[in-house]
């Protein structure tokens, strides 16, 4: 893992204010009590194991209980009273994109900051994991307003080393240093497949399996297609390469989309593989909507 860079200026500082005014009226009135509700049992910690009976999770065998026995048992859990969160986001060079009124890397920032102190509202722990093509840093996850609002200015400040995405590593990272079952909020545009970032699907199986992955994906219209404006400079924000495209050519804005679209379609296969609940965040449209969706959802799916 790379070492920390952070660079705290008057303008990060007076960000962080804005996010925390901004953020703390949602969080007491709307997430605290969702959250808890949403989330209540996810937080548990191994109390026995029993035979298995049909019906029963089968990512609760206990294998070695099972192998020693020679018929299957599974573990059973108690709910923890401190349930434990990690906020994970991507900060690759794509971040800085944004036809909105604000660019990615903020209303990353702003959504981390609303779990962050929804999750220290309801006294639960709350880590960070920051990502590029690399692990750029970790908070472990712990209590109190001001251990959140201190996520918030690690993030904001934060200045990576990497450019490049690898979630894989993130997600191969997290699945290590998470010492109970966890919800995993990873925040990012997802703009990876097997072919740049292998070990995606493998990664977020696993981490998956073991606790409750929860992906936050940024989409930019403006970024699936291509405007028809002639000779246009292109740069990768990851790769730093700079090419040429005419865009005039019909022929190369319909596979320019239809890559992008590829791409999304792969990610959006994996998603469903796994059964994962995705929060969908245009980032040119207000995110609380989708975001309070989500938890109303999976409040309703509980009960």
């Amino acid at each position: 893992m790379s070492g920390p860079h952070h660079v705290f200026t008057p303008e990060v500082t007076a960000q962080l204010r804005r996010i925390e005014l901004s953020t703390r009226g949602l969080v007491e009135s709307l997430f605290s009590g969702e959250y808890h509700s949403v989330f209540k049992g996810w937080g548990l910690e191994f109390s026995d194991v029993r035979e298995y009976q049909p019906g029963d999770d089968v990512r609760a065998i206990d294998w070695n209980v099972t192998a020693r026995r020679g018929r299957p048992f599974i573990k059973e859990f108690v709910e923890e009273r401190q349930l434990s969160a990690l906020v994970m986001v991507d900060l690759s060079g794509s971040k800085a994109f944004g036809t909105g009124t604000k660019h990615n890397a903020l209303i990353a920032a702003e959504i981390a900051a609303i779990l962050a102190l929804a999750a220290t509202t309801n006294n639960d722990r709350v880590g960070l994991l920051l990502v590029t093509d690399r692990v750029e840093h970790f908070i472990p996850p712990d209590t109190g307003r001001r251990h959140a609002l201190r996520l918030v200015l690690q993030l904001l400040a934060f200045s990576p080393a990497g450019r490049g995405t690898a979630l894989s590593k993130g997600l191969g990272y997290a699945e290590k240093v998470l010492r109970q079952r966890s919800t995993v909020f990873l925040i990012s545009d997802f703009l990876t497949s097997e072919s740049t970032d292998p070990g995606f699907t493998h990664a977020a199986r696993k981490l998956a399996w073991d606790h409750d992955l929860v992906p936050i994906r940024l989409s930019d219209p403006a970024a699936a297609t291509l405007p028809n404006v002639g000779m246009l400079a292109m740069t990768d924000p990851e790769s730093g390469q700079r090419r040429v495209v005419n865009t005039s050519d019909r022929k190369v804005r319909e596979r320019f989309q239809a890559q992008e679209a590829a791409g999304r379609k792969a990610i959006d296969d994996t998603f469903r593989d796994l059964r994962l609940d995705v929060v969908e965040i245009t980032t040119t449209e207000e995110y609380l909507p989708p975001l309070i969706g989500f938890f109303r959802r999976r409040a309703r799916v509980l009960r």
